[in-house]
């Protein structure tokens, strides 16, 4: 065309069809990165381990805790005395829950296989119970766990970690008591909740009583035979320890079996302990002689110093909060012990179990591999989670079990949840979550429109896992957003008869 600009008509240059191309797909790039991130905080309940989050929690930081978007709270009133006991508003109304369930049940986004299963709460009997009679828990066995470690153990009981010599010699050994928290060191601010024992405060008490028998030089060994057998369980897939995903269990450790707190697994981790240990005791002024041995502590050592732990109640409300895989399957090798079982992913099994039998739970057809729910090979019925949930809701000395669960939208893996459906199950759901590739749950307690209080367990565990992004696809964040809008629907729904007093 006559007069038109020629830098408009002109041919363009040969590499721009290849830059164009590459900026249109800027955006795409973006987008995967983003999915990626998602999926691998949806594994396994990853978020915090692998990329970085946190969340503060309700127990030793209230005020740092937001209440989610959307929900509206009630200005702060005076506390006034309540004369009765509060009741439940209502019973529940199956055909209500059946009415709010159908949608869910008939999609096609959940995969081929959803269970569900609800009851009032303190009752192990469900008004609805739908879908397969036994699913894969993924992560909600940690509130299974949590039950057995407290009736077995105690809500006061607490392991030590301590440091033995026999008198006279120049050994001294570092004896694994348990203690799935201990630290290397305290941080210098934000101590963490609950409190941890720490190698270096063991260590300056070593060293203090050594020079107290005129001990400057030492020799050092490190017993970490409280557990027996494997520390990583043959049922768990053989990639989750180099990913680290979980650390070898072990009855001695620090930073939960990590190099560092946050960091990769430790390949043995009582050994790494122990050279903690020992670089605690030089740093107090102690010279440590060659290389920690591994040895069993002499029966006739005697104690020099030793660190304690939190107690039970405060580490199960940990492990369910944030789903700490190695702390549950360290409480279950204690259970195992308590049970008068061997120290082992076996014995620990075999006592859970037990105990929950012991409580009244019924557990035929379950099949319990491992305390964290990372095996595939678990299996059990919804109908025993909501057994669990009952007992721990009945009796006060396992209500750490429940005190510990997550609050949809605010704290735990429940932080960055419940984004989707109805806003009104924010901060009302509190619920343990389970995930794994093609697994998505929840197992917890809510209240309905009324207020009536209620459990429920939901898991799908045959989503389809494509490959692809992240963990499996777009597939995976769909399924476990349509689980956590089930239990906001629960919770939206007037699911319950108020009751009505007697004239």
């Amino acid at each position: 065309m006559a007069g038109r600009d020629e830098r408009h008509s002109a041919a363009p240059p040969p590499h721009a069809a290849a830059v164009r191309p590459r900026w249109r797909r800027a955006p795409v790039v973006v987008v995967l990165a983003l999915l990626v991130a998602a999926g691998a905080g949806l594994e396994l309940d990853a978020g915090p381990r692998w990329l970085g989050w946190d969340w503060p929690s309700p127990v030793d930081e209230p005020a740092a805790v937001s209440p989610p978007e959307g929900l509206d709270l009630p200005a702060v009133q005076r506390a006034v005395p309540v004369a009765e006991p509060l009741t439940a508003a209502g019973e529940l109304d199956p055909a209500a829950v059946r009415r709010t369930l159908r949608p869910f049940l008939r999609r096609g986004d959940m995969g081929r296989r959803l269970s569900v299963a609800v009851a009032p709460l303190g009752s192990a009997d469900p008004v609805v119970e739908v879908g397969a009679a036994r699913v894969v828990p993924a992560s909600t066995m940690k509130l299974v766990t949590a039950v057995a470690a407290l009736e077995a153990l105690g809500e006061d009981r607490t392991f030590r970690t301590t440091a033995v010599s026999v008198p006279g010699t120049r050994r001294v050994t570092l004896v694994g008591g348990g203690d799935p928290l201990l630290v290397r060191e305290q941080p210098a601010a934000d101590p963490p909740y609950p409190p941890r024992a720490d190698i270096v405060t063991l260590a300056a008490s070593t060293a203090a009583a050594l020079r107290a028998t005129g001990r400057t030089r030492v020799r050092l060994a490190y017993d970490a035979s409280l557990f027996v057998g494997e520390r990583v369980n043959p049922s768990w897939p053989p990639s989750y320890v180099p990913a680290d995903v979980v650390a070898p269990i072990s009855a001695l450790w620090v930073d939960r079996g990590r190099v560092e707190r946050g960091g990769d697994v430790a390949a043995d981790p009582p050994l790494d302990a122990a050279r903690a240990f020992a670089a605690a005791l030089e740093e107090a002024g102690i010279t440590v002689v060659g290389r920690p041995r591994e040895r069993v502590a002499a029966a006739d050592a005697t104690e020099l110093a030793a660190v304690v732990s939190a107690p039970v109640d405060r580490l199960v409300e940990r492990a369910v909060e944030v789903s700490d895989n190695e702390s549950a399957e360290v409480l279950a090798h204690h259970v195992a012990l308590a049970e008068g079982e061997e120290a082992t992913f076996e014995g620990a099994a075999v006592a859970v179990t037990g105990v929950l039998e012991r409580l009244g739970v019924e557990t035929a057809g379950s099949a319990v591999l491992d305390a964290s729910g990372l095996s595939r090979d678990n299996r059990m019925a919804p109908a025993m989670l909501l057994g669990v949930l009952a007992v721990a809701a009945d009796e006060p000395a396992l209500r750490s079990a429940l005190t510990g669960l997550p609050v949809a939208g605010a704290t735990g893996s429940l932080t960055f949840r419940f984004d989707t459906g109805d806003s009104a199950g924010l901060g009302v759901v509190r619920a343990k979550t389970g995930t794994l590739t093609g697994v998505h749950g929840l197992a917890g307690i809510a209240t309905d429109a009324l207020g009536t209080p209620f459990a429920f367990v939901a898991i799908a565990d045959r989503v389809r896992a494509p490959g692809g992004i992240g963990t499996g696809g777009v597939e995976q964040v769909v399924a476990r957003q349509r689980v956590d809008e089930l239990a906001a629907a629960l919770v939206a729904c007037v699911c319950s008869v108020p009751e009505v007093s007697a004239p």
